[in-house]
């Protein structure tokens, strides 16, 4: 028995998706060159940015195609703070949420070492919820030294989904330009990039039924930033390198079926996963909710196991054929706690003790009954096993 409950860390790709991408694979041309086969290939490349466009709800010529989230994420961040320190170098401020993917969090550390950012990181509650009045303070007094702000829709562990409509709102009346990774709500969220107000926002095309490889930084026409990638001009001249044709289009595609079954699919998944926080609370004593169940995205639940080690708890269902995860796939094999949690408020043990499921297009009410039914035993070996040695530390 196989049953995966991590779609947060990669989706199976869609049947369709995987036929379709094998065939573009097999169509012989760069898009770049100016013969009959490239500039068909380029015509895909270029069906494929307009399919995308209108998934996410923004103009053709604002979609960058990437190799994933991570470097959109390190474009839009990077890009736009060199920008705008080139046209007022008083911009060192780089404001962000300390529950942020690495992605974000390691590319403004990255800028504070190297280039003389100074960061501010927005406090949250007990729930993970950014204190806006707190930002709008903050921007009221000192928004000429802001370069950027950068805040997830939803959060990649705990699913909570920000109110990106109430920053942009505040930041715009200061011309300050937002960037928004939203890898982990695209497909499962209502989005349009055209109504949010944001500069720019990062997608992946794996999370919602695509290849691993393949990801789009979404820059609004008025937005300015400097290119990480130098070479051929492509992609508006902000990403470089042979454009990857099959794989835009097998991402296009899937973000087209994702939007179009979303409400659907949203009202079941909300369904199965109060079907799996209600199994999980009725198993498992000590597990704890992490955030409401509220606001946040349907495939999401996230707990804490009082007295677990998570790390213990993956492997000890792992072992019964349950793909589960203590967070970000990015992370997977650092030990240590879950920085999500810790910026929360959470203690270490409590941050350690955090594992995540989710769920996907192809889960069942009966593998949710499968994992509750497994779940005390593993609980149980838990507990006994306690935290590792300096497990604290």
């Amino acid at each position: 028995m196989s049953i995966y409950l991590d779609y947060a860390a990669t989706t199976p790709i869609r049947e369709e998706v995987l036929q379709n991408y094998v065939e573009y694979l097999r169509e012989l041309g760069n898009p770049s060159s100016v013969h009959s086969d490239g500039q068909s290939v380029r015509r895909a490349l270029e069906e494929a940015r307009e399919s995308l466009a209108k998934s996410i709800g923004c103009n053709r010529s604002e979609v960058i195609f990437t190799s994933g989230g991570t470097e959109a994420d390190n474009l839009a961040i990077k890009g736009i703070y060199w920008q705008r320190n080139q046209e007022e170098n008083n911009r060192t401020v780089l404001i962000s949420v300390a529950t942020e993917h690495h992605a974000v969090l390691d590319t403004i550390e990255w800028l504070e070492q190297h280039e003389g950012a100074k960061a501010l990181w927005l406090p949250v509650d007990v729930d993970g919820v950014i204190d806006y009045q707190y930002l709008e303070d903050y921007l009221a007094e000192n928004h000429e030294s802001v370069a950027l702000i950068s805040i997830m829709l939803a959060n990649n562990e705990t699913g909570l989904i920000h109110d990106i409509r109430r920053i942009t709102k505040t930041a715009n009346q200061f011309g300050i330009p937002v960037h928004s990774d939203a890898v982990s709500a695209f497909g499962h969220i209502p989005f349009s990039f055209q109504d949010s107000g944001l500069a720019s926002v990062s997608v992946s095309a794996h999370k919602l039924g695509g290849p691993i490889g393949i990801g789009a930084l979404i820059v609004a026409r008025s937005a300015k930033l400097v290119s990480l990638i130098h070479g051929g001009g492509q992609e508006r001249g902000l990403r470089s390198g042979t454009m990857n044709a099959p794989a835009a289009k097998a991402f296009a595609q899937a973000a087209e079926i994702a939007v179009s079954e979303l409400d659907a699919e949203s009202v079941r998944l909300t369904r199965l996963r109060d079907e799996l926080i209600n199994a999980v609370l009725s198993a498992a004593p000590n597990a704890k909710l992490t955030g409401k169940r509220e606001n946040r995205i349907p495939n999401n639940t996230h707990f804490i196991f009082e007295g677990c080690s998570g790390e213990s708890l993956l492997f000890l269902l792992d072992q019964q054929g349950f793909s589960v995860s203590v967070g970000s796939a990015c992370q997977a094999g650092v030990n240590g706690p879950s920085h999500v949690l810790i910026a929360m408020g959470r203690d270490e043990f409590a941050a350690r003790g955090c594992l995540r499921m989710t769920i996907g297009n192809k889960t069942t009410s009966e593998e949710i009954h499968a994992f509750a039914k497994a779940l005390p035993a593993a609980v149980e070996q838990a507990l006994k096993a306690g935290f590792p040695v300096g497990g604290n530390s």
